[in-house]
């Protein structure tokens, strides 16, 4: 099996030029495989505050081009582990949902089929029913960690089975997530009533409020995440679980929610664990919100970090050795 190919190197050719694909790695079709496939999904007619995450995709390519290829704190070269490679964007509806879900969900399919693990960038949250749909096809049930400001558990919305706002309960319905090994955290913000947080939990869901970051701390939220989830992960990271002076730029954002600090050690925290992602996202930015980029460049970290998670977690490819 030939070397990975990895990023055009940036001690050679400036970063801000070149192709803009996530941290400057090769399109799919120029490589052999790909054990890590970064897909975008722009869609965003799943929203229902402030659209824009239509746009996510290219803000989080672009912000990605200062990302370098050693990963200090896991001790990692990812792009010289491991082939990643980018799969360019699935091209959905871009006016209807189902439609929309159904394109998504079919290209996820196709990478998964080849072998590669999918980091879907969104796009709204909705965009991740379809992306997990893909993934559970492929590796059965999944454990979810969903890092996020709303648990995205409502039933309905203007009675509508799908939003951005419905895709765990959806997802749990259709036996796409274990909602028992499966853990939230970053929730916070004004509900509709008492009881959302109730239905949420019955369920199945574990939850971990923002505020009870205060008394976890980051090393209590990765001690909860470790003792639920189980192979295979898949992590949805909604980047409005950031507070907005660290990420502006999303359609529905809630004050008192994490640092970008914060987000980035509870994902570096799963890596001594060794679990096995079988996918991952990470949604809702939209740039028109954001003009100085911050929430596209946490966005881009989130995902390099993921990507990481995936390398280090990956089982042998069928009839490897």
């Amino acid at each position: 099996m030939s070397e990975p190919v990895g990023p055009l190197d940036s001690l050679r050719y400036p970063r801000f030029a070149g192709p803009r694909t996530f941290a400057r790695l090769p399109l799919l079709e120029t490589v052999e495989r790909a054990d890590v496939a970064v897909m975008g999904a722009p869609f965003d007619g799943g929203t229902s505050f402030r659209p824009g995450a239509r746009f996510g995709p290219a803000a989080v390519r672009e912000a990605s081009l200062l990302l370098r290829p050693y990963s200090e704190p896991l001790d990692l070269l990812p792009f010289a582990r491991a082939q990643v490679a980018d799969a360019g964007d699935a091209g959905p509806d871009p006016l209807e949902i189902g439609a929309a879900h159904a394109t998504i969900q079919a290209r996820a399919a196709e990478l998964h089929d080849s072998g590669a693990r999918v980091l879907g960038l969104g796009g709204d949250h909705s965009v991740a029913l379809p992306l997990m749909r893909a993934a559970a096809a492929r590796h059965g049930p999944l454990s979810l960690l969903q890092l996020d400001a709303h648990a995205d558990t409502w039933d309905e919305y203007f009675g509508h089975k799908l939003s951005h706002g419905t895709v765990m309960r959806r997802a749990v319905e259709e036996g796409v997530l274990d909602p028992h090994a499966s853990v939230q955290i970053g929730l916070r913000g004004p509900l509709y009533a008492a009881s959302d947080l109730e239905d949420n939990a019955a369920l199945g869901f574990r939850t971990l409020l923002a505020r009870e970051l205060d008394a976890t701390g980051v090393a209590g939220a990765v001690g909860l995440a470790l003792e639920r989830l189980r192979s295979p992960v898949y992590v949805s990271v909604d980047v409005d679980v950031l507070d907005p002076a660290f990420a502006p730029g999303t359609g529905t954002p809630e004050p008192g929610g994490l640092t970008s600090r914060e987000l980035l050690a509870i994902l570096r925290g799963l890596a001594p664990a060794g679990l096995e992602l079988a996918g991952a996202d990470v949604v809702e930015v939209s740039p028109p919100y954001d003009p100085t980029g911050n929430t596209a460049l946490a966005a881009a970290a989130a995902a390099y970090d993921l990507i990481g998670l995936m390398v280090l977690g990956q089982r042998p490819r069928h009839g490897s050795t």
